[in-house]
């Protein structure tokens, strides 16, 4: 009888660990159902696009390309909206505040994401911690540029003009990147020339069509139309990827040999608050892979300037990862100091 008794009491935390785990597989199972219900309800209200900087530029372009597939398809209004200011950070702490339903994204950059964490102390979001990564959506060829009827015709020329005339000449930028780039260029290249920021895409070309800067370092999207018109040239690309819209520009690094440009690229990808259901985060991705295998939107992208790309929330997390780490060592080594 004795022998029994424990014989029982042995089974008896077996059974109690059983049953608790029966439990919780049920408890995730019907959360798993949840979440996936809330996935097939998605969307069913207007979704929000939030662009950290002013319309008109590359991830302006790039995110309504986007939103009006995403309404087609949806039957739901995806509206954009701009918001511009402090190098993406003010748009990218909004959003990370927002609630976790995929009903706000974030039209991400390499500036929100990479260089703001590496060149901003005291930054009002974390980048890995508050985002939840959906996809990469572009990486963009920038461009060195100038005015077609007073400009050099040649990268030679540009810094032959600024070594006659040192201090004279100024550049603008509208992000951390391309002003990153320009300095980088101006460096290597031995150029003495003054820095004039610009709040995004859209301004940095308006101030080089009014004279307020006499070169700039920007996103193709913005400039490939007034390139085509014949009021911009473009004097070389900031890497060696094809670009359809201009194939007769070649690389910078070719054009001032100088091999430390070879690939300054900018990119863009979507990302929604940390919390974001993933059901929902998988459904925003592949429509965004199955829109680019739409030759008429990759149509549009590229005659546009943008090099749609896409991936996995898990390929674009290590990218992401990959960038911090790779921007964090340039940005040492390069000794620049940004204001």
């Amino acid at each position: 009888m004795l022998a029994a008794s424990r014989s029982i009491l042995r089974i008896a935390p077996s059974f109690g660990v059983l049953l608790a785990r029966a439990v919780l597989i049920g408890m995730l199972a019907t959360a798993a159902a949840a979440a996936q219900g809330t996935a097939d309800s998605y969307p069913n209200r207007a979704v929000r696009i939030v662009v950290p900087f002013p319309a008109g530029g590359p991830t302006d372009i790039l995110a309504r390309v986007i939103a009006q597939r995403l309404s087609e398809v949806w039957g739901q209004p995806v509206v954009i909206e701009n918001q511009p200011g402090a190098n993406t950070a003010i748009a990218a702490a909004r959003v990370a505040k927002m609630p976790p339903d995929g009903y706000t994204l974030l039209a991400a950059m390499d500036v929100t994401m990479v260089l703001n964490p590496i060149t901003t102390s005291n930054l009002s979001y974390d980048p890995l911690k508050d985002f939840a990564p959906i996809t990469l959506a572009s990486k963009n060829t920038s461009l060195l540029s100038v005015r077609a009827d007073d400009g050099p015709t040649t990268v030679k020329e540009l810094i032959a003009r600024a070594k006659a005339s040192p201090g004279k000449l100024n550049y603008g930028a509208g992000i951390i990147t391309t002003r990153l780039a320009g300095h980088l260029f101006n460096r290597e290249a031995g150029l003495d020339v003054q820095y004039i920021p610009f709040n995004g895409s859209a301004p940095t070309v308006q101030g080089l069509l009014t004279g307020a800067v006499d070169y700039i370092v920007d996103g193709a999207a913005t400039s490939i139309p007034l390139i085509q018109s014949g009021k911009l040239r473009a004097l070389a690309k900031l890497n060696s990827r094809p670009l359809p819209a201009l194939p007769e520009v070649r690389p910078l690094a070719i054009e001032a040999a100088i091999p430390a440009l070879d690939d300054i690229s900018t990119w863009i990808g979507l990302v929604a608050p940390t919390g974001t259901p993933r059901p929902i985060i998988d459904k925003i991705q592949r429509e965004v892979v199955t829109m680019y295998a739409d030759p008429v939107i990759a149509d549009k992208l590229e005659k546009s300037g943008i090099s749609a790309a896409s991936s996995t929330p898990e390929e674009f997390a290590a990218f992401v990862r990959k960038e911090l780490d790779r921007w964090s060592q340039v940005f040492k080594d390069s000794g620049i100091k940004l204001n």
